[in-house]
């Protein structure tokens, strides 16, 4: 199989119209900083700083030829975590696409009749999965925040959480053909991590993960043995540094092949320099600021792109 059938060039981003610190998901999101009354700057001016920090990311993947497909958000409903796609939705090789149950009831919101058009009109969708109904028995899962999938070897990685329900984990490996791999992970405060994308990243050569946060010895054991029987090394990271988001990497290419790990500016300056050097070896880092975002939302560069595997209803995109 193609190496490149493990990444895509063709993301999927939402701007906000309304960015802001949403309470509904800070109940289970400990990367999420509550503002202080004393010193938080209006709701106003975080979305104009979240803004900002969205425009520079995309110039960013559109300087290096990654293809944007950008949608507007709108004002109504208001979704104050419209910028984070991969919650709601994955859109798969064969054209399927997937549908997630969420947590809290505003980003269900999110399912607004604009962004199903735009995938339909720039991508070949030929089937749709929609796993929402799940909400109303209260089990989640919450896309490629959820789960981490390894698509070159069919392996779907997931941590428990009130954000990643087995039993709907299982059902999206059946219907996909991946194998399971489930765990539990815990932050510093012994409080189950709500998302697997902010403490493992699947690149080609590597599964950067913060081995530190599982506590079971078999689920340490489930992870190193499906490492090696898809020939990656593990780059293990530190619960500081998952903290500061390195967990949260994608990997990308361009036109022309050349590969590409995002991460922010946070998470790579948490990264030691032997970490960086191994990293580099085989990917061009490419690391956005997004402070306001990831502060608010308790989320960050991964988390803002929707990867599109679906081949593009225009073809000119692939030029």
């Amino acid at each position: 199989m193609n190496r490149l059938r493990q990444t895509t060039r063709h993301v999927f981003m939402v701007r906000p119209v309304r960015f802001a610190y949403n309470p509904l998901t800070a109940q289970n999101n400990a990367f999420q900083k509550t503002p202080k009354p004393s010193s938080a700057q209006s709701e106003d001016a975080t979305h104009r700083c979240a803004l900002f920090e969205f425009e520079a990311f995309v110039s960013l993947l559109n300087a290096n030829k990654v293809h944007v497909t950008v949608v507007q958000d709108t004002p109504e409903p208001h979704t104050p975590d419209s910028i984070f796609p991969n919650n709601g939705f994955s859109l798969h090789q064969d054209g399927t696409l997937v549908l997630y149950p969420m947590f809290a009831p505003n980003r269900r919101l999110e399912r607004k009749a604009g962004i199903r058009s735009a995938l339909e009109q720039n991508f070949v969708v030929e089937h749709v999965i929609d796993l929402t109904h799940y909400e109303e028995q209260e089990k989640y899962l919450e896309g490629t925040g959820s789960m981490i999938l390894d698509h070159e070897y069919r392996i779907a990685y997931a941590c428990r959480s009130l954000r990643t329900h087995e039993q709907v984990f299982f059902d999206f490996c059946g219907q996909l053909g991946y194998r399971p791999v489930l765990f539990d992970a815990f932050d510093r405060n012994g409080q189950p991590i709500y998302h697997t994308n902010v403490m493992m990243c699947v690149a080609t050569e590597h599964l950067i993960v913060c081995m530190e946060a599982i506590t079971a010895v078999a689920d340490r054991e489930a992870i190193r043995s499906a490492a090696a029987a898809t020939h990656k090394e593990i780059i293990p990271i530190s619960i500081t540094q998952m903290e500061h988001f390195a967990g949260n990497m994608l990997q990308l290419h361009n036109a022309a092949g050349k590969p590409f790990l995002v991460l922010s500016a946070t998470a790579l300056r948490s990264l030691t320099s032997g970490q960086k050097e191994k990293l580099e070896r085989h990917y061009s880092l490419l690391a956005p600021e997004l402070p306001t975002i990831e502060e608010n939302g308790g989320g960050s560069a991964r988390c803002m792109i929707a990867e599109c595997f679906a081949p593009p209803a225009d073809y000119s995109f692939m030029v």
